[in-house]
This record gives C-alpha cells, sequence and structure tokens, in this order.
C-alpha cells in the first residue's frame, strides 16, 4: 500500500512543480534582464542577438538594459546598422528601431566607442549613451538575470 502511495505521490511530482514554478514565474514578473555582448558585424546574426532577444524579453514584460562593449559598440553607427544582416532575421537597424521605440536602454562601453570612432551622435539615433565600468557594475547589481551573448 505505501508503494502505491509513493508511486502516486511521484506522478503527481511533475504537475506540482509546474504548478509552482508558474506561481514563481507570476510573482517574478517583471524580471530586470541586462544583456552584455561584445560582437561586432564580423559576425553578423551573433551581433543582432543581444537587440533581437531583448526586444523579445521586453515585449514579454520584461525590463532589459543592455551594454555593449568591444566590437559590438561599432554597430551604434548607423551605417553599420543598415549593413548588418543576420541570417534569417531583418537588417539590424530594423531591430535597433524597434528596440529604441521600447525605450530599451542601451549603453555603450566609453572607452570602446572612443577607439572605434563611435559619437554621442551615433548613439543618441538609438536613445543609447556611453558607458563605464561603473555604470556595468550598477546594471550587474540591479539585474536579475544576466546575459551574455
Amino acid at each position: 500500500m505505501s508503494r502505491r502511495n509513493a508511486l502516486a505521490q511521484l506522478a503527481a511530482l511533475p504537475l506540482i512543480m509546474a504548478a509552482s514554478a508558474a506561481e514563481a514565474t507570476e510573482t517574478r514578473l517583471p524580471l530586470k534582464i541586462m544583456m552584455k555582448s561584445a560582437w561586432g558585424s564580423d559576425d553578423p546574426t551573433k551581433a543582432a542577438f543581444p537587440f533581437l532577444h531583448g526586444h523579445a524579453l521586453a515585449e514579454a514584460g520584461h525590463i532589459v538594459q543592455i551594454f555593449l562593449l568591444g566590437e559590438a559598440v561599432s554597430l551604434m553607427r548607423l551605417s553599420l546598422a543598415k549593413a548588418v544582416v543576420p541570417v534569417g532575421w531583418p537588417p539590424l537597424e530594423e531591430t535597433l528601431q524597434k528596440v529604441a521605440a521600447k525605450k530599451i536602454r542601451i549603453f555603450a562601453c566609453g572607452a570602446c566607442s572612443r577607439a572605434r570612432g563611435v559619437t554621442e551622435e551615433d548613439l543618441a539615433l538609438w536613445g543609447a549613451k556611453f558607458g563605464n565600468p561603473t555604470i556595468f557594475v550598477s546594471l550587474v547589481e540591479w539585474a536579475d538575470r544576466i546575459i551574455t551573448e
């Protein structure tokens, strides 16, 4: 008899776990998500992921902020955003327009940007700002989740 009870309890375990996961998800919305990327135009698909995924997460009701460093800061230039076309996705410019319309905050590493000639005017087009190590740390401390792409 106790064996049957144990089996019945084990059979119900996935349902209990699913219910508690759904309950936890409901209480955790919206998540604060930091996306970090250093991918540039040398790999257009990987370069687009933080923006594509960031937009999808924002559409799902989460709060997203993106921090770019290294080659990724060059994507803030309109000429490059127009030229970057990820496999299976629209040109990066279209995705950046959606990200900007959602008011997703983008920070581009200031030192990385200066080294690559990215200007404040380039950033302003997408509502982006220069970032620095202090801002990076504050985003890490703010975030519930950090996604590195």
